[in-house]
């Protein structure tokens, strides 16, 4: 039979090269039969894996669906259909033996002979011709070659088709002909995927349990293991081949986050790991700033128990020369990196502002800074100032904060306050909350005193300018002039990194103890910036410090205007209309919605984060541009956006379920180009690691990558829509929707 469709194949492509007439019509009845073929494999393929038993777990394609239950008791019903399906096909194979003795070859029902089993029901010999195994193998060889002579015949015949033609008639076809080649090897490659067996083709399974918090690259007890410690252990270690590709399920009680603003203030407990000791206990200012209910913890931002966030940020705004925080923006602070941020409270507040803050915070198994402010929708991600640099480039934030944030600044002589020195803008503040530097009590202790004196000293020789010192706040000003640095005097202070020393972007280098920044071409004083949001269109000069045109931004914006009105016209109907009301759910009021946070893979230009913030939308984007392509973060960031540099093929340093969307275009086009380091099953289950339950995923790449990571999807799981793009022909949209399982008492 397989003999018979690779000769029929054959034969059409022979008489297709020869009778064609009209383009259109050879499109369309290649198209047609392209679909015929793949079915027939396909039907001959699942003879093959009639062992396999699979349990699809599928949904409707919207949010608000009640929770799908992964159960071993719902298998019985599933057993017992899938068993009188196998013996209706096997009764239909017997049949058919009996007209074609060549298929009888490949049947699975002969009877045993005494030689084909041992008691322990394994075969005695593997190789011996008409055991089922020596069958299942024989029939694997048969249909992979079938595929490689598939492959010459369809490319010979096209390459035969195209010579036959005349000069004039090729500009045509070439287009569609291009096409249908792409789609012809997409649908080769699912019928590959089953004739590898069904190791290839299975869904992907669970994580156990015990890994519902699962991050790769921090395994804090196999870093103590290897040697790390005073503190290193928590650093970001990516060993290779430790990715589990697995599937992070939720815990047990989880629950979908509330929506926005509600969500900012209110989390469920059973979707952090925090405990009750670790909430009452927290000593970071801003940790204490909550209050935990039954079900529920509570965030506010004033109580009478304890000084509000209010208060505490009119403190700061006052100490730089400004009325209240509301002036930040006309002081030129867009950007604040909160180290040790507690969980999230000075950025909640500041949000109003128009003010984005990110936390930063160490590695931490249970009672996580980071997970909760993520939990809150809050912008987030896990990072540390133990031993290497941060993934952002030089000169990159307006102010950075730390209150009572656990580092140590008198350490390692100095170099964590150089790290902060490299990624603060000239110009911008340091502002350090800690008991260290309340006087009195400083005074009463010498080791305080030192210290204090110690970190008071070094900023000094950092050309920092103290402005302001209050109780146990202080804050500092990075200098605006270059100049300032050689006017020190002979050996005091860190020294300036040469050009070999100063790179723009480090990627998880270790710390440096030279003064970083000082070569780069975007020194410029927040004060001489344009200040929020005009900030986001920069002019053509300050363009061209990125090697970049106008017109290219401007055309980048314009496609992504049309791109997030075509995005909210096929969501808002499954996010708004299409989903059933949760008991005491009420509709979302515009622009409040359940897409807090977008994680987009490949930022570009920033063009996304800029177009949904032109649509007010209230989202937040961690803009993330890969390693492996073009560097343009330095211009996400001087828009005033917040964004990261990573290597895709790595883990990214956040918790599980922490994205309501994420958006890839022309990623996996880019991995493609550097001849794949990793698969798309490592990228993809990752994707999965960081969304939400019932979060969405939008990926845009060319038309044969899509149809690939269609397949993909299958296995993980996803709600997944193909749609074509009426302005491009070479290129597809794919939209999925992460069910939500829940796992069950064991």
């Amino acid at each position: 039979m397989i003999i018979t469709i690779i000769y029929e194949e054959f034969l059409f492509f022979h008489e297709l090269s020869r009778d064609w007439i009209d383009r259109k019509v050879v499109y369309s009845t290649l198209l047609l039969y392209r679909r015929q073929l793949v079915l027939r494999y396909l039907s001959i393929s699942s003879s093959v894996l009639t062992n396999k038993k699979v349990i699809k777990m599928s949904r409707p394609l919207h949010r608000g669906a009640p929770a799908i239950r992964v159960t071993s008791s719902s298998n019985d019903l599933l057993d017992s259909q899938v068993k009188e399906q196998t013996e209706k096909e096997e009764l239909d194979r017997n049949q058919s033996s009996h007209r074609f003795p060549f298929w009888s070859l490949f049947s699975d029902n002969s009877p045993l002979t005494k030689y084909d089993a041992t008691d322990n029901g394994f075969a005695s010999d593997p190789f011996t011709v008409g055991t089922p195994r020596s069958r299942h193998r024989l029939t694997m060889l048969l249909l992979k070659s079938s595929l490689v002579v598939i492959v010459i015949l369809a490319l010979t015949g096209s390459f035969w088709w195209t010579l036959s033609i005349s000069t004039s008639s090729r500009g045509h076809i070439f287009h569609s002909s291009r096409r249908l080649q792409e789609q012809l090897v997409s649908d080769l490659w699912d019928i590959g995927e089953l004739s590898f067996g069904t190791s290839r083709m299975k869904e992907i399974e669970f994580c156990p349990g015990e890994l519902e918090n699962y991050i790769p690259c921090f395994n804090v007890s196999e870093n103590l293991d290897s040697g790390f410690s005073d503190g290193n252990e928590y650093d970001r270690v990516c060993r290779q081949g430790s990715r589990q590709n697995c599937l992070v399920l939720p815990p047990m009680n989880y629950k979908i986050p509330l929506r926005w603003p509600t969500g900012r203030d209110i989390i469920w407990v059973a979707n952090v790991k925090i405990t009750g000791q670790e909430v009452f206990t927290s000593g970071s200012l801003t940790k204490r700033m909550m209050m935990l209910e039954e079900e529920q913890i509570s965030f506010r931002s004033a109580s009478l128990m304890f000084d509000g966030v209010e208060d505490y940020s009119h403190q700061i705004a006052e100490m730089i020369g400004l009325r209240n925080e509301s002036n930040f923006i006309q002081a030129g602070i867009r950007t604040i990196l909160d180290i040790g941020c507690g969980y999230g409270s000075f950025g909640a507040h500041l949000f109003s502002e128009q003010i984005l803050t990110i936390c930063i915070a160490n590695y931490e198994s249970s009672g996580s800074q980071v997970q909760l402010t993520l939990e809150r929708g809050l912008p987030a991600m896990i990072g540390s100032f133990s031993s290497k640099q941060l993934p952002y480039p030089s000169l990159s934030f307006d102010l950075l904060h730390c209150a009572r944030c656990g580092i140590d600044w008198d350490k390692k002589d100095g170099t964590f306050l150089i790290e902060v020195d490299r990624v603060l803008r000239p110009g911008g503040y340091f502002v350090w909350t800690s008991p260290l530097i309340n006087v009195q009590s400083s005074l009463r202790n010498k080791e305080k005193q030192k210290r204090w004196n110690f970190v008071r000293d070094f900023a000094e020789n950092l050309c920092w300018e103290l402005m302001s010192q209050q109780d146990e706040t202080v804050v500092w000003k990075k200098t605006s002039k270059k100049t300032c640095y050689n006017s020190r005097k002979s050996g005091s202070g860190p020294s300036i990194c040469s050009k070999v020393q100063d790179v723009e972007f480090p990627y998880y280098r270790p710390l440096q103890n030279c003064i970083g920044g000082m070569h780069s071409c975007r020194w410029v004083p927040i004060e001489e910036r344009a200040t929020w949001p005009s900030r986001s269109n920069l002019n053509r000069s300050e363009l061209a410090l990125y090697g970049l045109h106008l017109d290219e931004l401007n055309e980048d914006t314009a496609n992504y205007r049309i791109i997030v009105r075509n995005y909210w016209s096929l969501l808002s109907p499954l996010i708004f209309s299409d989903h059933p009301k949760r008991p005491g759910d009420e509709d979302p009021s515009p622009p409040y919605n359940m897409l807090r946070n977008v994680l987009d893979m490949n930022a570009r230009y920033g063009g996304l984060n800029a177009a949904l913030l032109e649509a007010r939308k209230s989202v937040w984007l961690m803009n993330v541009v890969p390693t492996t392509g073009p560097k343009y973060l330095p211009l996400i960031l001087d828009r005033g956006y917040f964004g990261v540099l990573h290597d895709w093929c790595e883990a990214f340093p956040t918790y599980p379920r922490t994205y309501d969307m994420v958006h890839a275009e022309g990623l996996l086009s880019l991995e493609s180009s550097q001849h794949w380091r990793c698969t798309m099953v490592d990228i993809f289950t990752e994707i999965d690691r960081m969304l939400r339950p019932e979060g969405w995923i939008i990926i845009r790449d060319t038309a044969l990558l899509i149809d690939s990571a269609r397949v993909l999807t299958r296995r993980l799981k996803w709600e997944a829509r193909v749609i074509e793009i009426e302005s491009n022909n070479d290129e597809r949209l794919l939209i999925c929707q992460k069910p939500f399982f829940k796992r069950q008492p064991s």
